[in-house]
């Protein structure tokens, strides 16, 4: 994915010129003096627990199709992250969440290193009558997996260190695997 580029200014639709506004190199109109500035892209993930287990998806469009993640997504302009949170799980595994607290911020960056933004890391449990999760939008599986049988295909950094955390957490709180 990479930064969009805009030709003409959004206001006034006369051409934008690169140039450098507030020590960085910025797409800016010459006539009203409008500003591009790229916003970043704000994902939301859920490290969903129950009964010992954790919920997993497994990825059917790219980046990482056939990889294991978290359940998540992008937030929409106007969405607060748990609700955002709460619509992507739905959407993906068609299950309500409660969403509990935010456990980390981690950037996102694509496979050149380049920063498209966050990922928003929330504790969740499945909210009380949930029923089980069922794969349906981008995800072709969703599963459940105790401590000792984590995949190892996983997706995304945030997933393998957020699933680390957890097996740690397990092993200190239950003495093992």
């Amino acid at each position: 994915m990479s930064q969009q580029r805009y030709r003409y200014c959004p206001q006034c639709a006369h051409a934008l010129e690169d140039r450098p506004v507030e020590g960085k190199l910025r797409r800016v109109c010459p006539a009203c003096n409008f500003i591009y500035f790229p916003d970043p892209k704000v994902a939301v993930v859920a490290l969903i627990e129950q009964a010992g287990r954790v919920l997993l998806i497994r990825r059917a469009v790219d980046p990482a199709r056939g990889r294991w993640a978290l359940p998540g997504g992008y937030m929409d302009a106007g969405e607060m992250p748990k609700e955002a949170l709460q619509r992507e799980v739905q959407e993906e595994v068609g299950i309500t969440i409660d969403v509990g607290d935010l456990l980390e911020i981690f950037p996102m960056v694509n496979s050149g290193g380049l920063s498209l933004g966050i990922v928003l890391a929330y504790h969740a449990s499945p909210h009380a009558g949930a029923g089980e999760p069922t794969a349906s939008d981008d995800v072709d599986r969703a599963q459940w997996f105790s401590a000792d049988e984590l995949p190892a295909e996983l997706a995304f950094a945030s997933t393998k260190e957020l699933l680390m955390r957890w097996q740690r957490k397990f092993i200190s709180e239950t003495g093992g695997l």
